[in-house]
């Protein structure tokens, strides 16, 4: 991890700090120009705070999925250390945007409860919850990308299409409950629904009607992880140490 962050950030700025940094920025910005166009609230809710709370899991799913991208290639002479697994590569990397954006969703809280745009979390512990389903999940997915990515090129094109049309399955722009009772059942199939509607139900409490079903992510995202190591474990026998 150590390696990885070097690599990526190097020391000059602000450093390791860039792992906080971007999902920050981009919560923010995005927060400030939905505060401009939708209002201060959307269905009794800060729209800051709202959009902060999906921007931020977002932003761990498109980086994380991203960094999974060719990551055996990038690696492979670290392959000659007996001890290393090509499963820690995609380990390494994800731990590194999933504490980014737990260290930035936490700057975020307290930054906007300072200035009374974030209520105090109702349900922590749902709210974290949400957090690790919602992180499973997307680890899971990095598992099965990142060993595709090494027998197909035409992957690598298709990840930033792949991740747009995830964003209207995320739970980003909605709560389910403001949509209607067919649209409803449909978008629970997404496990990335469930966590975000988890972690929304643990800030807002009762203030929120949230529908979710806990063992929709844990299943899917149990599934994806045995067919990524199965991947993984296919690719390694072709990778060669350099």
């Amino acid at each position: 991890m150590i390696r990885e962050l070097i690599t990526r950030f190097g020391r000059e700025n602000i450093g390791f700090l860039w792992i906080m940094a971007e999902p920050l920025l981009f919560a923010g910005l995005v927060g400030a120009v939905w505060h401009y166009t939708h209002g201060s609230t959307e269905h009794g809710v800060s729209v800051i705070a709202f959009v902060a709370t999906g921007y931020i899991p977002i932003t761990l799913f498109r980086h994380g999925v991203s960094r999974s991208v060719s990551v055996f290639t990038a690696n492979q002479s670290l392959l000659y250390h007996r001890q290393i697994k090509i499963v820690d590569f995609i380990l390494a990397r994800f731990i590194i945007e999933a504490l980014g954006g737990m260290m930035a969703y936490l700057f975020m809280a307290v930054v906007l409860i300072g200035f009374g745009e974030f209520p105090i979390p109702s349900d922590i512990g749902l709210l974290i919850a949400g957090w690790f389903v919602y992180a499973f999940f997307c680890f899971s997915l990095c598992l099965i990308i990142a060993p595709l990515s090494e027998v197909s090129e035409v992957m690598e094109k298709f990840i930033p299409v792949i991740t747009y049309i995830m964003i209207p399955f995320s739970g980003l722009f909605y709560m389910v409950s403001w949509v209607t009772p067919e649209a409803r059942q449909f978008l629970l199939l997404s496990p990335f629904v469930n966590g975000m509607e988890m972690m929304r139900k643990g800030i807002w409490g009762d203030d929120v009607t949230a529908y979710y079903n806990i063992w929709n992510p844990i299943v899917c995202s149990t599934v994806a992880t045995l067919i990524g190591l199965i991947l993984c474990r296919r690719v390694r026998r072709k990778l060669t140490i350099e």
